[in-house]
């Protein structure tokens, strides 16, 4: 099987997410796409974050009806900070059969470099990578790099949470069932 890897925090999923993963099934040699849920990103403050269990239960309530898509927890098993070397030789071990890849903004991949252990992700595993707004692709790394145009959306899960501390509507940025969770239990207030 071929799989692609989607990491994030995913603090909320929103649509712009959703989209590239839907884009990515559609225009390339992946069946599935796993989101890989990270509790604790080592470049990210952990301040903002929701709960990372309540992060998994909305990303699971937004992709409940595509069975092209599985939401994981595994890092939450892993030790923290979460680090994507670690979490890929953990996946190859526990499926052994499988093929992944990983998927990632271009915001990202031009700080690839600075990951930990980044030579073993770089040697052993593609990289679809697609475009974000001031960010060009430059394989610096020597990736097995897949540039991926999917359409491209000016959302992110930062102005989401600044749009509900302000008490503004997400609607048509979240899919429903998100909105409706973060509504009832005044999640990012």
């Amino acid at each position: 099987m071929n799989i692609g890897l989607y990491f994030g925090s995913f603090n909320p999923v929103h649509c712009g997410h959703l989209i590239i993963a839907n884009h990515i099934l559609n225009e390339s040699s992946l069946t599935k796409i796993w989101f890989i849920v990270s509790p604790q990103n080592p470049f990210k403050q952990g301040g903002s974050l929701l709960n990372e269990y309540d992060r998994l239960h909305l990303l699971k309530l937004a992709t409940e009806d595509d069975p092209r898509i599985k939401i994981s927890d595994i890092e939450f098993t892993l030790p923290r900070p979460s680090f994507t070397s670690t979490t890929l030789s953990h996946l190859q071990e526990k499926h052994p059969d499988a093929q992944f890849s990983i998927i990632m903004g271009s915001d990202s991949f031009q700080n690839l470099h600075k990951w930990h252990n980044y030579e073993y992700i770089v040697k052993n595993y593609p990289i679809f990578v697609y475009r974000r707004m001031g960010f060009e692709v430059e394989n610096h790394t020597r990736s097995q790099l897949n540039l991926v145009d999917a359409p491209l959306l000016q959302i992110s899960a930062t102005q989401v949470r600044q749009l509900i501390k302000a008490g503004k509507s997400i609607r048509y940025l979240v899919p429903d069932k998100v909105r409706d969770e973060i509504e009832k239990y005044n999640y990012y207030k």
